[in-house]
């Protein structure tokens, strides 16, 4: 018979389905909530109401995109952590309903564990073991990957994520609510050496993006008393500067981490593995340091239902399952 997986994703502002067959990912529905962006980020209430009106339509597009009907599955995932609170009881109650309803097994995925499984979704896949960089608006991990859910944590930021400080730089320049990928966007026509940021002094492995935040903080508040327009006259030139200053801060690590535990085999995940620098970069690195390098589609690094499909696609191999009194964790680790 063959493994039919729904799989629901609603662990912040993206309500996302999927389904795999046979762990192939046969549709990856999304819905992204703009609404966030006249408030600066993602007010939780907000978002775990668009979720109740959107996780209906996403499931019924991937049901209809994979040729399907909801009486073919059998298993049904989704994202118990972590994640805001508000979002994932959306998806864990209507998992939990469908599953109840269905007589269907209930798997609770791993959200971080997911990001690093995307590698997965598509050929060519590391071989184990890798180091995966997992980049978001909520999480910096370098994760050693032992085999598909062994996995440790050796080294994660000490304040904020990596998106996160995307996003405040992209707030402080102005740019409107998510800022990385337009940060991304104008950085192309930026100079990347022109301006200088601090970079923290963390000797092992983890990171911290504190101060390189209150940096450019500083340094904006400090020309702008200078010249009101000096944002708007290097804007392009700030941007390509900050980004710079940010994949530096990660290269540095991921190459530490490669160094020390003599791995070759290196990936990447998560909402920020989309930004085309860091992307490039990891290219660089591969050719310099022999590396087989592995990064997702544009397509499964933002928070999606298809990584936790491919996700559920291995729990049931290790026959893990839940019961129906599964509750989400917003502060779930692994």
């Amino acid at each position: 018979m063959k493994e039919v997986i729904l799989a629901i994703e609603t662990s912040c502002d993206d309500t996302s389905a999927a389904i795999a067959i046979d762990g192939i990912v046969k549709s990856n529905i999304i819905i992204s909530q703009g609404i966030h962006s006249k408030h600066g980020g993602v007010v939780p209430e907000i978002s775990s109401r668009e979720h109740q009106k959107n996780i209906i339509l996403v499931v019924k597009e991937a049901l209809r995109s994979a040729k399907i009907q909801k009486n073919d599955l059998n298993a049904i995932s989704f994202t118990v952590g972590p994640g805001l609170l508000g979002s994932l009881l959306v998806g864990c109650s209507f998992a939990k309903s469908l599953s109840f309803a269905l007589n269907i097994p209930l798997i609770g995925v791993d959200h971080m564990k997911a990001h690093v499984l995307s590698n997965f979704i598509d050929e060519p896949i590391p071989n184990f073991p890798f180091i995966c960089l997992t980049v978001s608006g909520g999480h910096t991990q370098l994760v050693l990957v032992k085999d598909f859910l062994n996995m440790d944590i050796i080294g994660e930021t000490l304040d904020d994520a990596v998106g996160e400080a995307f996003d405040k730089s992209a707030k402080i320049l102005g740019i409107e609510y998510p800022g990385g990928p337009i940060i991304d966007k104008i950085s192309k026509n930026g100079d990347p050496l022109k301006y200088k940021f601090s970079k923290p002094r963390i000797s092992d492995l983890n990171f911290s993006f504190s101060g390189i935040k209150t940096s450019i903080l500083y340094f904006v508040k400090s020309e702008m008393e200078k010249d009101p327009m000096f944002v708007e006259k290097n804007l392009n030139d700030i941007a390509a500067s900050i980004q710079y200053s940010l994949v530096e801060i990660l290269k540095e690590k991921l190459i530490k981490a490669a160094n020390k535990y003599k791995i070759s085999n290196i990936a990447i995940a998560g909402g920020v593995s989309a930004n085309s620098l860091l992307r490039k970069e990891i290219d660089k690195l591969k050719s310099i340091y022999n590396w087989k390098t592995f990064i997702p589609k544009t397509e499964y690094c933002t928070d999606n239902a298809a990584m936790i499909a491919i996700a559920a696609h291995y729990y049931i191999k290790e026959k893990i399952f839940d019961d129906i009194k599964i509750c989400p964790n917003p502060r779930l680790n692994f």
